[in-house]
């Protein structure tokens, strides 16, 4: 006779078998769980773990029983469900299939006596409302109701919803269709019933189509690889399907509205559009983040900025820009930086630092003003970011020296750090926290901060010459500056942070040959640059702007990385 024990403190009806080490919870499954060999058992049963094992009363044994009863029901309800549900599958399986064996026998040809329609892009349907027109795209989504196919098809250039009913929803073609395949439609533009919505306000009503690329379903279907809850990871790995989504794609499609805004914004300025070259022989922000690589044997280097050479610019075409790429080997996972990122840059001659400024703030809210004065991308801009308001003017302008008092009186804080730069921890191992002093490289962090307590874009101007780039002006020293400062500033914008630097340049020629010697560079390669202060120099100066950090406030993302088409970080060159 074998023995089943039962505790009812620290058993399982889940996991439990019956052993002494392995108990279950209650009687009744117990009785459950062994009615096949109930002749030939022994039930010993206790409250907990203190007391001893006993047999169980009639009265337990009866209600336990009922129980037992009960479990049992339930699992022949339940397997007469299965066999329903698996009977059911069967038939509508066979159903489906001769179906599709049906479907296989409908094949849809063109009707020649229809007016011929004219191929149009979805963003162009609404002068050919009421006519047939043919259209091309992916199968962004679908819908299969009652025999009525719904399908919104995306080109690129929009949506369009489509419907397919009765013979041209019968084909092997339509009843097999997946979404991500390209298709070719034929049908009359009709508007929305009143009550209804559609991308456009109309909807094709099809009578011919085709499959052009079918996508596949099943296991690699597109929704089985890639989702909203997929992992950032895999994100980026399939970086070239996340692109077909509806938010990335507005994202990118804002981005070339943005370029052609500040295309206008500084031509209207007076600056011309250049080409500067992206491998270079000089640094121009430090030699540790230069991506070195050989060139016909000789050393070159990835283009930190183009800025050197806009410099040579001036004497032959005025002031000028470029939208280039740059790169930077810094090794920061941040949600602000990348490794190359698209550098929108500016030089003007015969300036001074406040008009430096000034243009800054005019470009970036006229940028603004094009985007929101056009209603097409000022509707992608109120779909990607709903709560966006424009800047207001002028913007407020904070000397480094004030921002450390800032920083200080709100109580914001920095990581302590050493010689080398590592952070210093407390007894306990957390970083020590300490207020800023003159001199301190203001942390991104802090920055961000600031510029969200206060709302609104904010100048910081005037940083200490220690840390900035050689070929930055110096301000005049006052009485009792203990430092020299730059004619320097970076604009930075709410919830993004740093979203331009710029600065007026060193114009004379003595000067900045002391500035190379000073940060310890050899003169010789730059001997093109400091030609421009040695034939006709002037007051002169420019910035650079981070697209991506740019269109990141503009459109409320979360990372840089979205910003970008392929997004390049620490690690990061697939696809």
């Amino acid at each position: 006779m074998s023995t089943i024990y039962i505790d009812e403190a620290t058993g399982s009806d889940t996991s439990g078998t019956g052993t002494q080490l392995t108990p279950y919870q209650t009687l009744g499954h117990a009785l459950y769980a062994n009615a096949a060999s109930s002749d030939g058992v022994k039930y010993l049963i206790r409250k907990d773990a203190t007391a001893e094992y006993d047999e169980p009363t009639q009265s337990a044994l009866k209600k336990a029983k009922k129980t037992a009863d009960g479990l049992e029901k339930k699992k022949k309800k339940a397997e007469e469900l299965a066999e329903k549900e698996a009977k059911e599958k069967a038939e509508l399986r066979e159903k489906r299939e001769k179906l599709l064996e049906e479907s296989k026998k409908i094949v849809l040809e063109e009707d020649q006596t229809l007016p011929k329609p004219p191929r149009a892009k979805t963003s162009q349907l609404v002068e050919h409302r009421g006519q047939r027109v043919r259209v091309f795209g992916w199968v962004h989504r679908l819908r299969d109701q009652k025999g009525i196919i719904f399908i919104v098809l995306r080109d690129g250039t929009g949506y369009l919803q489509s419907v397919l009913s009765g013979r041209v929803a019968q084909t092997y073609e339509a009843l097999t269709l997946t979404i991500e395949s390209t298709v070719e439609l034929v049908g009359t533009l009709q508007p929305v019933p009143d009550g209804k919505t559609a991308p456009g306000g109309h909807e094709l009503i099809v009578d011919y189509w085709r499959v052009i690329g079918a996508a596949p379903g099943a296991d690699d279907a597109f929704t089985n690889r890639l989702n909203e809850k997929s992992d950032p990871s895999i994100q980026a790995d399939l970086r070239h399907l996340v692109l077909r989504g509806e938010n990335a794609s507005g994202v990118l499609r804002l981005r070339s509205y943005l370029l052609s805004a500040f295309r206008e914004a500084l031509i209207s300025h007076n600056l011309l559009e250049v080409t500067p070259p992206c491998l270079v022989q000089t640094q121009v922000e430090g030699g540790a983040t230069l991506f070195k690589l050989d060139y016909y044997g000789q050393p070159t280097f990835l283009t930190q900025s183009s800025q050197l050479y806009l410099e040579t610019c001036l004497p032959s075409l005025g002031d000028v820009f470029c939208v280039q790429e740059s790169f930077r080997a810094e090794n920061s996972h941040t949600r602000r930086h990348l490794s190359e990122y698209t550098h929108l840059e500016a030089e003007l001659a015969f300036i001074n630092f406040n008009e430096l400024m000034t243009h800054i703030e005019d470009i970036i809210c006229e940028t603004v003003d094009i985007l929101l004065t056009n209603p097409t991308t000022a509707a992608l801009i109120k779909a990607l970011n709903p709560s966006f308001e424009p800047p207001t003017r002028p913007f407020t302008r904070i000397s480094y020296v004030d921002a450390i008092n800032w920083l200080n009186e709100h109580g914001i804080k920095h990581p302590e750090e050493d010689a080398d730069g590592n952070p210093v921890k407390d007894e306990t191992g957390q970083v020590k926290m300490v207020e800023h002093k003159v001199g301190d490289d203001i942390a991104e962090a802090a920055e961000r901060q600031m510029t969200d307590i206060i709302g609104k874009p904010v100048f910081l101007y005037g940083f200490p010459a220690e840390l900035k780039a050689f070929y930055m002006q110096r301000m005049p020293k006052k009485e009792g500056d203990s430092m020299t400062y730059t004619e320097s500033c970076d604009l930075l914008m709410p919830n993004v942070g740093e979203i331009v630097g710029g600065s007026m340049r060193i114009s004379d020629e003595e000067e900045l040959l002391a500035a190379y010697k000073k940060e310890g560079i050899d003169s010789a390669p730059y001997y093109w640059y400091t030609d421009q202060r040695k034939y006709g120099t002037t007051e002169h100066g420019g910035y650079g702007l981070g697209v991506e950090r740019f269109l990141a406030w503009l459109a409320n993302r979360y990372t840089v990385r979205e910003c970008s088409l392929y997004p390049r970080w620490p690690g990061r060159a697939t696809p």
